[in-house]
Parts: structure tokens; C-alpha cells; sequence
């Protein structure tokens, strides 16, 4: 099903890059949809890398997602890293992929190796720099060298990246960005953020073009597009704009800012504290064009001995390919910063066919 997703996603993207009149309505910032425009006229290279996390949920209907993460999607470290560590207790047991080492041999066949791989995140986070340093030791394991890098390390010259920073100089042969797109609008033009969006000529993972479909709003442009969405519409629930639906009584909708990540500012009716619905109310209040309203589903709990646990699956794909998946458990049905860790594992059943099992972390 992730792999389907991906080549629609894909599909979808690439379409909607080269139709700016559809980009208004995913409310993404003003000066992102310039440079998209600019964008517009120039195919992407090749050598770029998409990798997209899409969030299963297993529900009274079957399996659903809540969203894609096709911008800087993250957990890395707990689904390659976390998982193997578990694995060790249960020989028996497979990990259900590495998205660090596969990423890590993706990248390896898509650039030139004649530079580091620069991998650009916010030096801020600590846990940013953990996904960094998880991805930089499966760089190593190739024959590599990744370099943990602020984006304003980067200079740009006739599209190519250039690390300039006071411990490495040099080309970069390929740029990882882990830094949301939209906050890139933070730093100063000298940096050449833009590149993120169109004229690089170093390969990227992923470009700028990912908003178009990070954006929640994306499923509002379904009916405009000639690509097929078939998988889409099948397993994400239904979402519309907020004037279309009554959310301001109806606890079938769930709210969900454009650019929202990590299940911030997220308005669910019986799960969302009442402080909390207050700030999410008032800023739809103002810009209801920044929001869209997503029908509820019934996610189903596992019953283990800290009592019943929601859980969540994020299946990682590179160019459409499955790569693994990070497990969260949550004690609400809303997977956000609180939501535990967990480590998926395989155990393969009689018929031939792979069953997931998911062992938290405290």
C-alpha cells in the first residue's frame, strides 16, 4: 500500500510542479509559491532522491493513514537504530526493514562521491542531530563522509552545493535536507536557500517541491489534477475545506493546519485539551485558509499491560520503494510528540506470510 502511495504521490507531484494555478489553495507561504513558480519551467535532475513516511493506522474500517510525511520525514533513529538494538532480544524475529541504511545506499548510488554528503538539519534540536549522526554512521559503514551541517553552511555556485564551515570545505556531492522547507523562508537569500526549490544541479533529497503534497490541504486539489489518486482516496479519510463541513459541532472532523508536523496543533474533540482547542479555534478563526477539516476514523487499541495503546506504523519509502517502518504507541488516539517509541518486528507465519509486532519503549 506505501509503495502504491508513493508512485501516486510521485505522480501527483510532479504534475502539480508544473501547474502553478493549482498551488494557492495548499496555503503554503507566499514566497515558496514564487519560487515553485520559478520552478515550474525546469525539470528535476534525475539524481534527486524522494523519501516519503506514510502514517497507517489500523481502524473498524481497515487499515487508513492520517498523512504522508513527504517533506523531512523523521524517526529514523528509533526505526533503524531502536529496532535493530530490540531485535538482539528476539532472534527469532526480523526487523521490518532500515530506512538509515537504505537511505544511506541510496545516496550512495546518486551522487558522484567526489564530495561529503552535507546533511542539513536544525543544529538546534537535539534529536535532529540524533537522525543525523544514525544517517552519518550508515555513510561511514559505505566508504562515505557525511557532514552534520546547519543550511546556512551551504553556498551555492552555478547550482552546485559548497560546504564552508570553520572544520570542512569542499563540494558537497549530495545535500540531505533535514530542515522543514517552509522554515527555510528564515534565512537570509545570501545562503541561496532557493536552490532547495530549483536550479540545483547537486542532487537533493528531497527538494523543495515536496510542500506541494505535505501540504494537508493537498487532498482539496484531488479534482483538478490528471493523475489517478486510486490508493489515496482509498485509504485516506475524507478531507475538506472548512467551510464546506460543520466543525464547529460535528465530532466526526478532525482539525489540521496545513503545515502542521509531529500532530501539533491537531483538534480532536474528546482528546485535545480544552487550552489547547482554545489556540487551535482561535487561529482558525483568523485563517481558516491555513487549515482543513479530515473525517475521523476508529483507530483500534492494542490491549497490553499498560492497559490499551494506540498504535501507528510509519512505512518509509525511497523512489516507491518500502524501507522500513517506525512504531509509535499512543494512550489517546492522537500519535504526536507524547506518543511512545516502539520497535516493529517480523515473525514469519506458516504460510509464508509476515505478521508485525511492535515492542514499545519506555
Amino acid at each position: 500500500m506505501a509503495e502504491a502511495l508513493a508512485l501516486e504521490t510521485a505522480a501527483a507531484q510532479a504534475e502539480l510542479a508544473v501547474r502553478p494555478a493549482l498551488h494557492k489553495p495548499l496555503a503554503l507561504p507566499c514566497r515558496i509559491l514564487k519560487q515553485l513558480a520559478l520552478a515550474a519551467a525546469e525539470p528535476a535532475p534525475a539524481q534527486h532522491v524522494q523519501v516519503i513516511r506514510f502514517d497507517f493506522h489500523y481502524t473498524r474500517k481497515g487499515w487508513q493513514i492520517s498523512e504522508a510525511n513527504t517533506d523531512v520525514p523523521g524517526g529514523y533513529t528509533e526505526a533503524s537504530a531502536l529496532t535493530q538494538l530490540v531485535r538482539e532480544f528476539y532472534p527469532s524475529l526480523s526487523a521490518a526493514g532500515n530506512p538509515a541504511r537504505s537511505l544511506g545506499e541510496t545516496i550512495s548510488r546518486n551522487m558522484d562521491k567526489q564530495g561529503a554528503v552535507a546533511l542539513v538539519h536544525s543544529t538546534a534540536f537535539t534529536d535532529d542531530r540524533q537522525a543525523m549522526l544514525c544517517l552519518a554512521r550508515e555513510l561511514r559503514a559505505l566508504g562515505l563522509t557525511g557532514q552534520l551541517l546547519s543550511p546556512d553552511h551551504l553556498t551555492w555556485d552555478g547550482g552546485r552545493a559548497w560546504i564552508r564551515t570553520d572544520w570542512h570545505s569542499g563540494p558537497a556531492s549530495f545535500v540531505f535536507r533535514f530542515f522543514p522547507a517552509e522554515w527555510l523562508l528564515n534565512l537570509k537569500r545570501a545562503t541561496g536557500w532557493p536552490h532547495f526549490f530549483h536550479g540545483a544541479l547537486t542532487p537533493l533529497c528531497n527538494s523543495g517541491a515536496a510542500l506541494l503534497t505535505q501540504s494537508k490541504r493537498f487532498p482539496l486539489v484531488w479534482g483538478e489534477l490528471n493523475t489517478a489518486l486510486p490508493t489515496w482516496r482509498r485509504l485516506m479519510p475524507e478531507t475538506q475545506a472548512l467551510h464546506e463541513v460543520n466543525w464547529r459541532t460535528d465530532e466526526e472532523w478532525v482539525l489540521k493546519p496545513a503545515l502542521g508536523r509531529v500532530g501539533e496543533m491537531i483538534g480532536l474533540r474528546g482528546v485535545t485539551g480544552a487550552r489547547k482547542w482554545e489556540e487551535i479555534y482561535k487561529s482558525v478563526q483568523h485563517h481558516p485558509e491555513h487549515w482543513v477539516a479530515q473525517r475521523r476514523f476508529e483507530a483500534i487499541p492494542l490491549e497490553t499491560e499498560d492497559g490499551p495503546l494506540y498504535p501507528c506504523l510509519g512505512i518509509y519509502t525511497i523512489n516507491g520503494r518500502a524501507a522500513g517502518a517506525y512504531g509509535r504507541l499512543a494512550r489517546v488516539p492522537l500519535i504526536d510528540q507524547y506518543a511512545q517509541e516502539a520497535a516493529v518486528l517480523l515473525r514469519l507465519e506458516t504460510e509464508g506470510r509476515s505478521q508485525s509486532i511492535l515492542y514499545g519503549q519506555n
